[in-house]
């Protein structure tokens, strides 16, 4: 039996390719976008996928539609949100990345969670890393992060293995350290969300009161069908936000 694969939306798709446009200035703010026909011709998409993906772009902060001018560049688009896999340090921070404070850095056997998520075989030795991430002068995110077993790694990306270990690679994020070995690879992540309460001991690492409301996102990154990376990430209230592309 052949299982098929979700896939993305056409439209969503579109969106991420002129998002793209956007932030590597292809369209620099304030600049304008060429017209729908041209812009459909030029991408190779019907107009109707075009025009959906423009006013998600609209909506999200990015465009602008101006009487007689068009759609035009906002002149601070908001940076790729949750939807991208990319390090959290990188979304918190809205002019500069947040800092990545260690709290612990580590080899564990495998919990439930990691055993779940890693597929990691009872007495194998996972890396643990946990820190807290600053953004804004607040710390905003208690980040939880295990790897693959070693041999796990060295079989199914022998380059983030050896990347852990290098000099410096502690001091940000497993994810950070994972994204720049991984350029041009198959990564995809799956991410749940959760409510929850801070708790004592969390609170206590977050500088926040045990009963404080907070989101727990839980993350799984794969290489093709292998998953290297499992995380907890608690964002308590007032954590910076995360921006999420939606369509339907």
């Amino acid at each position: 039996m052949t299982v098929s694969r979700p896939q993305r939306r056409p439209v969503v798709v579109l969106y991420e390719r002129i998002a793209d446009a956007i932030h590597d200035g292809v369209y620099p703010p304030g600049s304008t976008l060429p017209s729908e026909p041209r812009l459909a011709t030029e991408l190779g998409v019907s107009r109707p996928a075009l025009r959906e993906a423009l006013l998600l772009l609209q909506e999200d902060g990015l465009v602008s539609v101006r009487r007689g001018v068009g759609r035009t560049v906002n002149d601070s688009p908001p940076r790729r949100g949750y939807e991208l896999l990319q390090p959290l340090e990188e979304l918190l921070g809205r002019d500069a990345p947040a800092r990545v404070r260690p709290l612990l850095r580590a080899v564990e056997e495998p919990t439930d969670f990691t055993a779940q998520h890693l597929l990691a075989p009872a007495g194998s030795e996972l890396r643990f890393w946990e820190s807290v991430l600053t953004g804004d002068g607040a710390a905003g995110v208690l980040s939880q992060e295990w790897a693959a077993p070693r041999g796990v790694l060295e079989r199914a990306h022998p380059a983030f293995a050896e990347a852990l270990g290098a000099p410096g690679a502690a001091d940000g994020s497993m994810l950070a350290v994972l994204a720049g070995v991984s350029r041009r690879l198959p990564l995809s992540g799956r991410s749940a969300v959760s409510a929850t309460l801070v708790g004592q001991r969390r609170g206590e690492q977050l500088g926040r009161a045990a009963d404080t409301p907070a989101v727990l996102v839980t993350q799984v990154v794969r290489i093709a069908e292998t998953p290297v990376l499992a995380a907890k990430h608690m964002l308590p209230t007032g954590s910076p936000a995360l921006p999420v592309l939606q369509s339907n």
